[in-house]
C-alpha cells in the first residue's frame, strides 16, 4: 500500500494543524493549519474554524499569501491574529513584520489594527483590553519614533546590536535590538464617520533594565497582567519571580520571590482571585530539578501548594469555569493525558484513556467538555473533545471524540506496538516501535534506534521532523525509547540519570535495544542508532562506547561540554548543572579514538542552543582521530551535513527532504548494504 510516507513531496503536502481555542461563549473552536505554497519552499498557515459539537465541516476563515498566526478570540467573539500580510489601504504593497488583524465575529474582511514596525510576539484580550508583548528598541520615545528608527537601521543595513546584559540569544534568534515590553489599550471600534478604527497601544512595563518579559497572563477584567519577572542576577545567571503588573499605571506588585526556584506558568482563576503557578527549584550537579503547583490568593498574598501527592509535570493547564478545579495536561508512561486537579480535595485523577499526547486544552464556559489537540505517533495533531462530565459520573478515564478537522490524518505504512526491558537497577524501560507492514513476513526488519533530546522529555507525540514513518516506508522498524531522564515516569526515574548522562540513559538504551533486536521480526545484524540535540549527544556517546551498530546520525549534537556549556545561548543554566567531574567523565569528544561506526553529522550554522562549534569540532575530531579518519587519499565514510541558513530543527521544506533524503541514502549504505543516490540539489 502505497502512503504519503513512500514519497517525500507527498509527505511536505500534508497539512499541520497547531493551537486550538474556544470562544468565550463556547460556540467555535479554531486552529491554525499549515499547508506548503506552490513552489515548495515554505509552509503558509490560515485560521479554521472547527465546530465544536462536532456536526458542521471545519471552515477556512483567513487567506493570504503569507499566512496568519497566533489567533485569539476577544470577549466579544471578535479574533485577533498576526500576519505579514500587505495593508490593503496602504499605497505600497510592502511586507513587514507581523502586524496585528482583526476578524470580526459577525463576518466581513479581516482588517488591520496595528502595524508596529517591531511586530508583535504574544497576544491577549479580555474585556476589551489587548495586551501584547513586542519588541522596543531602548533608544526610542512612542511608536513614530520606534517605527522611523527600524526604518533607517533597515535602509542602512545596520544589524548590530549593543548588549548590555545576558542572554545575547535564544535558540534561533538574537534578543535585540530592544527588549520585550508589554503594550497595551483598548480594543478598536469601527465609526463609520470616521473609517477604520486602530489599536492605540502605549508601553505599560515599568523601565527595569535587571528584569526581561516573557510571557504574562491577563486578568479576566482587563486590569492587571501576572507575569514572570526575569531577574538578571551576578555573572548572567538568570531566576524567574512573579508579579502583578496594574496596566493602568504600570506598578509592579510582587508575589512570589524565591531565592531557590523559579516561578513561572501563572494562570489567573475566572474570576481574578487566585492564580495558579509552577514551582522549579533550581538545579545543581547533585540536585535535579523538582515541579510544583502552587495556588496563590491575590487578596491575601499567600500561596499554597496543590496537587501534593501528585508526582506529574504540567506542560498545559486551564481553569474550570467556577473555579474548582484545573484541566492539566503532563507526560505519563509514553503518553500525555489529560488530568482534573479538584481543588476541594486535592486530588488528581486522569481524565483521558487514550493512547495520545494532549494539548491546548480548553475548557466549556459550562464546564462538561474540553477540547483539546490531540497527537500520538499514530496521527498528527487533531482536534477532539473530552466528555469531562462521564469522566465525573463514572471516575474513570474517557475516549476522546474527533471532531471534524480541517484535514484527515493520513493513512500509515506500518503498525506501532511497545517494547519493554529491564534496566541493570531493575527498572523497567518502555518504548514505541514503528513496525513496517511487511516485518516478519518478507524477513526480520534492521532498526533504527531513535534517542530523543531534551533530555527532559518523552517520545509521546507526533513529529514532523523526526518521522518514524518515512524510514518505516522505507523497511526499517523505528524503536522509540525513554531512557532515564525522560519525563512521564516521575522525579525519581529523571534523578537516576541526572548528572550521569553517560551512565543510565546509555545502559538503558542498549537494554531496550537488546530487548527490541531479540523480536524474531527485527534484524540484529543491521541496526542504527540516530538522534537530535540531546539525542544527538547520546549517539555521539554510542559511537564512542559501542561498536553493534552499523551506522550513526547525530544531529544538533552535543560534543564536548566544556566548549558546549559556555557557547550556548544559555550557559547559566548548564554551568549550574554541568561540573568539571561530568566533563571529565562523560563528554563524548574524550572517546573519539574508539569511534569505528561511520557518522553522519547533521547542523544548523543559525543554531544557537548547540552553537555550530560542537559539528565543526565534531567532523574534525572524526576525520583526524577517529579509527574512520581519513585515509591517504583523503577519503572516509563520515558525513557532514550542513545547513548554512538553518537552525536547530531545519524548518524550510526543502531543507527538510534533503535532511530525509541524506538520511536515508546514508543509512542505505551503512545498514542495507545498497546504493541509495543522495538528493540531487546537494549537487
Amino acid at each position: 500500500m502505497q502512503t504519503a510516507f513512500h514519497d517525500l513531496d507527498a509527505y511536505l503536502h500534508l497539512p499541520r494543524a497547531s493551537t486550538l481555542r474556544l470562544s468565550p461563549d463556547g460556540s467555535r473552536l479554531i486552529t491554525t493549519l499549515a499547508t506548503l505554497n506552490a513552489k515548495r519552499t515554505q509552509y503558509r498557515s490560515a485560521v479554521w474554524a472547527i465546530d465544536p459539537a462536532g456536526e458542521e465541516p471545519a471552515r477556512r476563515l483567513t487567506r493570504s499569501r503569507k499566512g496568519e498566526s497566533s489567533a485569539v478570540f476577544t470577549d466579544g467573539g471578535d479574533i485577533l491574529f498576526t500576519s505579514v500580510r500587505p495593508d490593503p489601504d496602504a499605497d505600497e504593497d510592502e511586507d513587514g513584520p507581523a502586524a496585528l488583524w482583526l476578524l470580526p465575529s459577525g463576518g466581513g474582511d479581516a482588517r488591520l489594527i496595528n502595524g508596529r514596525l517591531g511586530g508583535f510576539e504574544q497576544i491577549a484580550s479580555h474585556a476589551d483590553v489587548v495586551l501584547a508583548s513586542a519588541r522596543r528598541l531602548p533608544a526610542t520615545g512612542d511608536e513614530a519614533d520606534e517605527n522611523r528608527l527600524r526604518k533607517e537601521r533597515k535602509e542602512h543595513k545596520v544589524s548590530a546590536i549593543l548588549h548590555t546584559s545576558y542572554p545575547v540569544r535564544h535558540w534561533d534568534h538574537d534578543t535585540g535590538p530592544g527588549a520585550v515590553r508589554l503594550l497595551a489599550g483598548p480594543l478598536p471600534t469601527d465609526d463609520a464617520s470616521d473609517g477604520p478604527a486602530t489599536l492605540d497601544l502605549h508601553d505599560v512595563t515599568p523601565d527595569a533594565a535587571a528584569h526581561q518579559v516573557e510571557s504574562f497572563d491577563l486578568s479576566p477584567d482587563g486590569t492587571f497582567a501576572v507575569l514572570p519577572w526575569t531577574i538578571v542576577g551576578r555573572a548572567g545567571d538568570r531566576r524567574s519571580t512573579l508579579v502583578r503588573l496594574e496596566l493602568a499605571d504600570s506598578t509592579v506588585h510582587p508575589l512570589v520571590d524565591d531565592p531557590d526556584a523559579d516561578a513561572f506558568a501563572p494562570l489567573i482563576s475566572p474570576d481574578g482571585t487566585q492564580v495558579l503557578w509552577h514551582r522549579d527549584s533550581l538545579t545543581s550537579p547533585d540536585r535535579p530539578p523538582h515541579l510544583e503547583l502552587h495556588l496563590l490568593d491575590l487578596a491575601t498574598g499567600r500561596s499554597q501548594r496543590v496537587a501534593e501527592g501528585w508526582d506529574g509535570w504540567p506542560s498545559g493547564q486551564a481553569w474550570l469555569p467556577d473555579g474548582s478545579g484545573v484541566v492539566l495536561v503532563a507526560d505519563s508512561n509514553g503518553r500525555a493525558p489529560v488530568f482534573l486537579l479538584d481543588l476541594a480535595t486535592d486530588a488528581v485523577t486522569q481524565v483521558t484513556s487514550d493512547d495520545a499526547a494532549f494539548t491546548d486544552p480548553q475548557v466549556s464556559p459550562d464546564g462538561r467538555w474540553v477540547y483539546a489537540l490531540r497527537t500520538s505517533y499514530l496521527a498528527p495533531s487533531e482536534a477532539v473533545r473530552i466528555d469531562l462530565q462521564a469522566h465525573r459520573e463514572t471516575a474513570r478515564p474517557v475516549a476522546a471524540e474527533v471532531l471534524r478537522n480541517p484535514a484527515p490524518a493520513p493513512e500509515l505504512p506500518g503498525t506501532l506496538t511497545e517494547v519493554t526491558a529491564t534496566a541493570q537497577d531493575g527498572t523497567t524501560i518502555r518504548s514505541w516501535l514503528a513496525l513496517p507492514e511487511v516485518a516478519g513476513a518478507e524477513g526480520p526488519a534492521p532498526l533504527l534506534l531513535w534517542i530523543h533530546g531534551g533530555p527532559l522529555g518523552s517520545w509521546n507525540g507526533w513529529s514532523w521532523r523526526w518521522c518514524p514513518w518515512l524510514l518505516v516506508a522505507q523497511g526499517y522498524a523505528v524503536l522509540m525509547p525513554d531512557p532515564a531522564l525522560s519525563t512521564g515516569y516521575g522525579e525519581a526515574f529523571i534523578a537516576r540519570g541526572w548528572s550521569r548522562w553517560g551512565a543510565e540513559p546509555f545502559t538503558d538504551l542498549m537494554a531496550i535495544t537488546d530487548a527490541a533486536v531479540a523480536r524474531d521480526d527485527i534484524d540484529e545484524t543491521r541496526t542504527a542508532a540516530m538522534g537530535g540535540s540531546f539525542g544527538g549527544y547520546m549517539a555521539n556517546w554510542v559511537a564512542g562506547q559501542t561498536g553493534r551498530f552499523n551506522a550513526i546520525v547525530t544531529h544538533a549534537s552535543l560534543w564536548a561540554l566544556d566548549q558546549f556549556g559556555p557557547t550556548t545561548d544559555h550557559a547559566y543554566y548548564w554551568e549550574r548543572e554541568v561540573n568539571a567531574d561530568m566533563v571529565r567523565d562523560y563528554s563524548p569528544h574524550h572517546n573519539v579514538e574508539r569511534i569505528s561506526t561511520p557518522m553522519l553529522v547533521v547542523h544548523g550554522d543559525k543554531d544557537y542552543r548547540v552553537p555550530i562549534g560542537e559539528g565543526l569540532r565534531l567532523w574534525w575530531e572524526l576525520l583526524s582521530r577517529s579509527r574512520l579518519a581519513l585515509d591517504e587519499a583523503g577519503r572516509t565514510p563520515h558525513r557532514f551535513l550542513y545547513f548554512p541558513d538553518e537552525n536547530h530543527w531545519v524548518l524550510s521544506p526543502q531543507h527538510a527532504a534533503i535532511w530525509y533524503g541524506t538520511v536515508s541514502a546514508f543509512l542505505a549504505e551503512h545498514v542495507l548494504g545498497e546504493a541509495k543516490p543522495y538528493p540531487e540539489l546537494l549537487g
